[in-house]
């Protein structure tokens, strides 16, 4: 009697951890379990932080597009000022620099450029002896200029047609400087300061280099810095999964809009491939919309804007969405489509999001009825319970949230000790009460062992690891690390693991195995007890 009550237990035991784990595995996936992946970062999607030797060879490097400026007289020095941020004249009568005072280039070439204000419109002058103005919300020839300089950061700026700026003595700024300006003091020579030169993507190496150099740079890049032999590595890592970030342009391969190269199309194929070889499955993730949604080098951003949450440039979003998941939707190594990256909080509006989010869905749908369809949690001031409240879709539908000790003060001098109790306190804590219940799965999509701390030991970082591990773990859907190589150390998961600053169990029968928790364990051994006795 108390052998067959044992069973039953047992049997109990097991339906209820059968039941329970169904709900955390991930349909596809290699032994039913949770994504372990990582990150593809800087390879279809340039970040100019993750591989800064890519724009070595641009001329004038330090003025691309986005770089921000600001330009003082010599002769009055006072700074050049946008009134009003724009919208209204330009003067030369500021004492000291703030935003009125900070400009925006668009690069036309190496020498030529266009100035936006803070407000977006652009610096315009019409004609010899023009008063410039900052009314032009489009540019053209009229806001266009040259920019002469000099090593030490003197300028001259010269109109199309030939005309020399100059800050006259009641601080107006003009067109019509008399013959050629030396480097002397004179009103047509501006010092440039640089104040901020921080965006680095896909826009500014195209533009930088010109289509021809650029499309050289970028072939030499996506065949070298992601291979096969990278497949085979994450394989024998016990990774599951690899995350791809792309950009919108590669729905239009191989000849996107200017600027942008085509050849990410046939790059992204071959991660299939290799990805199909290797057992792994891929995500792919729209990590730069058309107009930019967050304003960052990741999304492609020309300047700093951000431009996406309108009409038009969320429907061009829809159709690549389209296309990438028709191209890939019969792929047995498609796992899921992520919608669109990092949206901005500050510049991107929750309902307009989630009515792209909701007809990004149906999309899917149309064309797979069990692809995975995530969305990622606006960056920024927002809650990621405002996408589990939004009724997206009704099946596989998954949220990604980003985790990072860093880019916040809040991290700023924190110990070893707090950021490893920060993980298990409130990341961890998060993460389990977003798992329950019947909302969409919860997916850690970007995360790095690198924090703060600057004196960090090798123990230091493995136990860091291990904390972020043990709690991601919890996530229902699972997780990415960023990313898989990049020039800073501790971002790189290949120089991670290799340096043993990353633990991880390579086995996805140990994975398995661990997963199963006390409850499995206690249900295994009251199966086996009756016949150990």
């Amino acid at each position: 009697m108390e052998l067959v009550f044992t069973k039953w237990a047992c049997a109990f035991l097991l339906c209820c951890w059968l039941f329970t784990s169904g709900v955390y595995s991930v349909e596809g996936l290699r032994g039913d379990s949770k994504v372990r992946g990582v990150n593809l970062g800087g390879w279809l999607i340039i970040e100019g932080w993750i591989k800064p030797s890519l724009f070595d060879g641009i001329a004038n490097g330090d003025m691309l597009d986005g770089t921000q400026i600001q330009l003082k007289s010599v002769t009055l020095q006072k700074y050049v000022s946008a009134e009003n941020g724009g919208g209204m004249n330009v003067s030369a009568d500021r004492d000291v620099p703030s935003s009125w005072e900070t400009f925006t280039l668009w690069r036309l070439s190496e020498f030529e450029f266009q100035f936006r204000t803070t407000q977006g419109q652009f610096l315009t002058c019409n004609g010899d002896g023009c008063s410039v103005s900052a009314i032009a919300k489009t540019p053209s020839t009229s806001e266009s200029f040259s920019i002469e300089r000099k090593e030490d950061n003197r300028i001259h700026i010269k109109t199309k047609n030939g005309a020399y700026l100059q800050a006259t003595t009641d601080g107006q700024l003009t067109a019509d400087y008399p013959g050629v300006p030396g480097w002397d003091d004179n009103d047509a020579t501006f010092e440039m300061a640089i104040v901020a030169n921080i965006i680095h993507g896909d826009y500014q190496l195209a533009n930088g280099y010109g289509h021809d150099r650029a499309k050289e740079v970028l072939k030499r890049h996506r065949n070298s810095f992601i291979t096969e032999e990278d497949f085979n590595f994450l394989y024998r890592h016990g990774i599951n999964s690899v995350r791809i970030p792309v950009g919108w342009w590669i729905a239009y391969d191989p000849d996107p809009p200017a600027p942008f190269i085509g050849g990410g199309l046939e790059a992204l194929d071959n991660a299939f491939s290799w990805a199909q070889d290797y057992d792994i499955k891929c995500i792919i993730d729209l990590h730069a919309a058309p107009g930019s949604q967050n304003g960052m080098e990741h999304s492609a951003s020309r300047d700093g804007f951000t431009g996406w949450p309108v009409p038009d440039y969320i429907a061009e979003t829809l159709h690549v969405i389209d296309f990438l998941v028709s191209r890939y939707a019969r792929h047995p190594a498609l796992l899921g489509i992520e919608l669109l990256n990092e949206p901005s909080a500050a510049t991107v509006p929750l309902d307009i999001l989630v009515s792209y989010y909701k007809q990004g869905y149906q999309i899917v749908r149309k064309h797979s009825p069990s692809a995975y369809v995530i969305v990622c949690q606006r960056i920024g001031n927002a809650d990621p319970v405002e996408l589990y409240q939004a009724n997206i879709g009704s099946h596989n539908v998954v949220v990604d949230l980003h985790f990072y000790n860093l880019f916040d003060n809040f991290f700023v001098n924190m110990s070893a000790e707090d950021n490893i109790k920060f993980i298990h306190n409130s990341r961890e804590a998060q993460l389990q009460a977003l798992s329950i219940g019947s909302g969409p799965l919860v997916y850690v999509g970007e995360w790095v062992n690198e924090w703060n701390l600057t004196n960090g030991s090798l123990t230091d970082y493995q136990n860091f690891g291990k904390a972020q591990l043990d709690a991601y773990n919890a996530a229902s859907f699972g997780w990415s690390y960023w990313t898989l190589k990049n020039d800073r150390k501790h971002w790189d998961f290949e120089w991670s693991v290799k340096n043993k600053y990353l633990q991880l169990s390579n086995s996805p029968s140990i994975q398995n195995f661990n997963g199963l928790g006390f409850l499995g364990l206690a249900c295994a051994w009251f199966c086996f007890l009756p016949y150990l006795c």
